[in-house]
């Protein structure tokens, strides 16, 4: 069926048909706490946006390279606060950020409280992240002392004094034999106190563990008397492969009731804890009575006249298994060894010989003549604690000198 147009006036389709009625906003939608709760969220998604650029800008920057060419030592004094740290390392050339990334860095490790004063090494290009981490781990430089075998107690604190890393001053002279020569290593600004503690430390435990491996019949009776006569064998030789020979002259002279006779001996007893007469020794050096001449005492001296090393330790306490009885300087820093008197007068005489031919070739040379072998004995060589020529420990009988 045909659907019929209805004519309409020329009015009516002028006008729209239907005009569609806007819909109305619900309220809830128009409330100011939406609307602020909108704008808060915004917010808050801007600041998550710009805090995670931030944090990855700030991780870059806070491990990246940074300004130093080379390793670097510095000084972080005590009692600074975090800007003054600051300063100092910009100071220094270790970082070239500005403060407030250096103190981000800290609060960001949680180290605020752990940044520990000192003198560190700072390496090459070290970043911000690396700086604050040696910081807070506190690995500071640490110096080496070194203390040679032989030297007196009063040598050894004459060295500690004018060593410019360390701190303070001394109250007085350890014992002779209480300190342990070795290599040792300290932060700047360590007490010296401390330092004659730590060596002294060391010589208690060195000399307990050598004594309890003693051998059985070594002829002593106290580890205070295996210190004495290893600082004997101490300043007798220089070569180490010579300490257990040297150790077993003396022990068996000891174990025979023989006069030890040794030249360091009588150097002690005169100059003490100097160790030097600066001077040879003379026949009246020899006869003079001190309580260490070995030359005029019965045994042991009452004390060490040095603080000998740990070789020199082991040595005394396990001395070669020898009937040796004599030593003789041999002209070339060491010595030749001798069980009967008359081999160790051949001994002496080829010395004598060979001094003879240098003084021959130092007279020839210069024209002064050499020194008599007979007339003189070298002295300890100071402040090394051995001399490279030793002379002989001396036939007890005193006629056959």
């Amino acid at each position: 069926m045909d659907k019929r147009i209805t004519p309409r006036s020329p009015r009516a389709a002028l006008e729209p048909e239907h005009v569609p009625v806007p819909k109305q906003r619900s309220k809830s939608v128009r409330h100011p706490l939406v609307i602020a709760g909108n704008a808060i969220f915004t917010a808050l998604i801007l600041l998550l946006i710009v805090g995670v650029a931030g944090f990855i800008y700030g991780k870059q920057r806070f491990e990246a390279p940074g300004p130093l060419a080379q390793d670097k030592v510095v000084n972080v004094p005590p009692r600074l606060g975090l800007l003054e740290i600051v300063e100092v390392l910009q100071r220094e050339g270790v970082i070239n950020e500005h403060w407030s990334v250096f103190v981000g860095g800290v609060f960001a490790m949680n180290a605020r409280s752990d940044l520990k004063s000192g003198e560190y090494l700072f390496p090459k290009q070290a970043s911000l992240h690396d700086v604050i981490e040696t910081l807070v781990d506190g690995k500071v430089v640490q110096h080496t002392l070194t203390v040679p075998e032989g030297l007196t107690s009063e040598q050894i604190v004459a060295r500690i004094l004018d060593t410019e890393f360390l701190a303070g001053q001394l109250r007085d002279i350890p014992r002779e034999g209480t300190l342990l020569p070795d290599s040792y290593k300290f932060p700047r600004n360590t007490p010296r106190e401390q330092v004659i503690q730590r060596m002294q430390q060391a010589q208690r435990r060195a000399v307990q563990d050598i004594w309890d491996r003693r051998l059985p019949d070594v002829p002593l009776r106290t580890p205070e008397q295996l210190v004495t006569l290893a600082s004997i064998v101490e300043k007798e030789t220089g070569k180490p492969e010579e300490r257990t020979r040297v150790a077993a002259v003396f022990a068996n002279r000891l174990k025979q009731k023989m006069r030890l006779q040794s030249d360091p001996t009588i150097i002690y007893g005169i100059a003490g804890g100097k160790a030097t007469l600066g001077r040879p020794i003379s026949r009246s050096d020899i006869d003079q009575p001190t309580p260490y001449n070995t030359y005029v005492i019965d045994g042991l001296p009452p004390g060490p006249i040095a603080n000998p090393g740990r070789a020199s330790l082991e040595a005394a306490a396990n001395p070669a298994r020898t009937k040796e009885l004599y030593f003789v300087a041999d002209g070339t820093g060491g010595h030749s060894f001798a069980e009967q008197y008359d081999q160790h007068q051949k001994n002496v005489a080829k010395l004598r010989a060979l001094e003879q031919s240098t003084n021959s070739i130092t007279e020839g040379n210069n024209g002064q003549a050499g020194e008599p072998a007979d007339q003189a004995v070298p002295t300890a060589a100071a402040p090394a604690p051995k001399a490279p020529i030793k002379r002989s420990v001396r036939p007890a009988n005193p006629a056959a000198k």
